[in-house]
């Protein structure tokens, strides 16, 4: 869930540990403490009395310290901050109630009781199951914490890791290629960590802004922003969704190169466990692409073709993946994954997702079950779009956990076709061409069509201004407006043509003009005036009372919305696809039958918060 859409669930009491964090990254003059400023110079430089939209605003330029605030709280050994925030990223837990989220902790202290005591007797055999190499890299590893938590003993102070030790730990982690279970496993088997109580737990965690409760209901929010820097922080570069698709990519023999490295039990476990259990690892993405699915003495160009292969044939991507290095490769795989998440495209359309989750439900016993294990939901949750959209959980994301057997059937009962990638096949499938074109209005109308063909829609350029048009007469169909095309062939001549016109009824009407534009910011403001002026003064000719005129396009520059608001003949007001789509989205869950269209009439840039409330009271 979105941090903005979370500080508008919880109250202000609920949101005050996290302000109060960022109010005094705020007063330590942080890097960009002039953007701050700007943001809160109408509220007297006070965070509290700004809306939720600014707060994120401010949040996104003290993000990088804001990570550095949580990574302190990393020396304190006892903390178990490394425990809870590997909790909090799996996908799935960015949304818990308080006595799932005791359970999830309860369970993590059971294993890694379980793991310290296994790795301690593997340690301590002279022929243990660890590889002799891997059992060095352990011991070494193991004297450094030991030495560093211990030293303070010695000399009469607190037991504790300073920063400057911290950044060597770090670096031997790195240079030994640990996962973050090995890590974490050696820690606790240095001090077994003591089990906490639950609300103690919820207030550490709430009094460093990462995550936040509404007593009210019970419930733990973590705001996907701080799920991705809490992942840095642990240096799981990619969510493990996109982890398992990389991985769903390789061959077997590559799988059980990564298992033997870092010392998982293979023996009877298929292919599916085996990834499963990588993943777990909290394995650096880098390090797995960079040295560990390959043989021993492979060239370095043979690297590349490898993670090339990789790209194109298994992620089928739909651009070349760019990179001279092969660390430049690798990163720029990590951005197109870090591009996915953040994108609130769907892949399907939502009707598409809903009825995919119904056929599936129906269709596979096991559905449910898969879906709750994977991503540790509690058996009260409920599977549909609503519910795994907050979670972020997109409909390519649900299919990659289900097995390749199941997948077959479901595509053999569907009749859905089963030649090449059936994942794909199926999204395919369940594709709806108007929603999906909704879905990418705004991409639509700034004509980006690398997007829309990463989305799955090809389109002429040619044909982007009209598709743009005919989508917003759909939306405002949608919102109830009855878009009279009959209307608009009597109105227009061979000289003037408005794009839409909306019948109030009375002879009243709405004109409506549509713009799409290349770059941000729409700024053609005497001509678009012109256009308007020609088809209001046609109507007004005709009998008819132009109530209004509006004007859709992607983006305004500030430059255009003053010289709107300066004209007064023509009664214009704008609007963007952003929003129009955002009123759409909520009028759909409204009890309205119609828009009422007075809520248009009283901006010059219309703001969608204002019409959202109005509608949703």
């Amino acid at each position: 869930m979105k941090l903005e859409k979370i500080l508008d669930n919880v109250n202000s009491l609920e949101k005050n540990s996290f302000l109060k964090i960022i109010d005094t990254i705020k007063s330590s003059n942080p890097k960009n403490s002039k953007e701050i400023d700007k943001i809160l110079s109408d509220t007297n430089n006070d965070l509290k009395s700004v809306d939720s939209i600014n707060i994120v605003k401010v949040f996104n330029l003290v993000k990088n310290e804001f990570a550095d605030t949580v990574r302190s709280e990393f020396l304190n050994m006892s903390s178990q901050l490394d425990i809870l925030i590997d909790i909090l990223i799996k996908d799935g837990n960015c949304i818990l109630k308080q006595n799932w989220l005791s359970k999830l902790y309860e369970n993590e202290l059971i294993e890694i009781k379980r793991k310290t005591q296994a790795l301690k007797s593997q340690l301590l055999l002279e022929k243990s199951e660890i590889e002799e190499c891997r059992k060095r890299d352990y011991m070494i590893y193991k004297s450094c914490v030991e030495t560093a938590y211990a030293n303070d003993i010695d000399n009469n102070r607190e037991s504790k890791i300073t920063n400057d030790e911290q950044c060597i730990l770090v670096t031997l982690i790195q240079k030994l290629e640990l996962s973050q279970e090995e890590v974490k496993n050696i820690n606790y088997l240095i001090k077994q960590p003591e089990k906490k109580d639950i609300e103690s737990v919820i207030a550490f965690l709430k009094n460093i802004g990462i995550i936040f409760y509404s007593k009210k209901n019970n419930i733990i929010y973590v705001a996907d922003e701080i799920v991705s820097i809490l992942r840095k922080i642990r240096k799981k570069e990619i969510a493990d969704k996109y982890l398992r698709r990389v991985l769903k990519t390789l061959k077997e023999p590559q799988i059980n190169i990564i298992c033997k490295k870092h010392n998982i039990n293979i023996k009877d476990l298929n292919y599916d466990f085996k990834i499963k259990q990588i993943i777990k690892e909290g394995i650096s993405f880098t390090h797995l692409l960079l040295n560990e699915i390959y043989k021993d003495n492979i060239t370095l160009s043979e690297k590349k073709k490898i993670i090339n292969e990789l790209w194109e044939q298994g992620l089928k991507a739909q651009y070349s993946l760019k990179g001279n290095t092969i660390e430049e490769k690798i990163e720029n795989i990590i951005k197109y994954f870090e591009e996915i998440e953040k994108d609130d495209k769907v892949g399907i359309s939502i009707e598409g997702y809903e009825k995919l989750l119904v056929d599936f439900n129906e269709g596979l016993k096991s559905f449910r079950k898969y879906v709750l294990e994977e991503f540790e939901f509690s058996e009260d949750t409920e599977i549909n779009t609503s519910t795994l959209l907050e979670y972020n959980l997109k409909p390519r994301d649900i299919l990659d956990i289900i097995p390749i057997e199941d997948l077959k059937t479901f595509v053999l009962n569907k009749q859905i076709k089963s030649r090449g990638d059936l994942v794909m096949n199926i999204l395919d499938a369940y594709k709806d061409a108007e929603n999906m074109m909704i879905e990418n209005y705004e991409a639509i109308g700034f004509r980006n069509l690398s997007l829309l063909k990463e989305n799955g829609i090809l389109i002429k350029e040619s044909d982007l201004g009209l598709k743009f048009e005919e989508i917003t007469k759909s939306i405002l169909t949608k919102l109830g407006f009855n878009v009279d095309e009959n209307l608009k062939k009597q109105l227009n001549t061979t000289k003037d043509k408005a794009d839409i016109i909306l019948n109030l009824d009375d002879n009243n009407i709405i004109i409506i003009e549509c713009k799409t534009i290349k770059e941000s910011g729409y700024n053609k403001f005497s001509s678009v005036s012109r256009q308007i002026k020609s088809y209001v003064k046609l109507a007004e000719n005709k009998g008819y009372n132009v109530v209004k005129s509006l004007l859709v396009a992607p983006d305004f520059s500030d430059e255009f919305v003053n010289e709107c608001d300066l004209e007064f003949e023509i009664n214009l007001s704008l609007i963007t696809a952003k929003s129009l789509l955002n009123i759409l989205d909520s009028f759909k869950v409204c009890k309205l039958k119609q828009l009422p269209y007075q809520l248009l009439m009283k901006d010059v840039l219309i703001k969608e918060e204002r019409i959202i409330k109005a509608i949703c009271k």
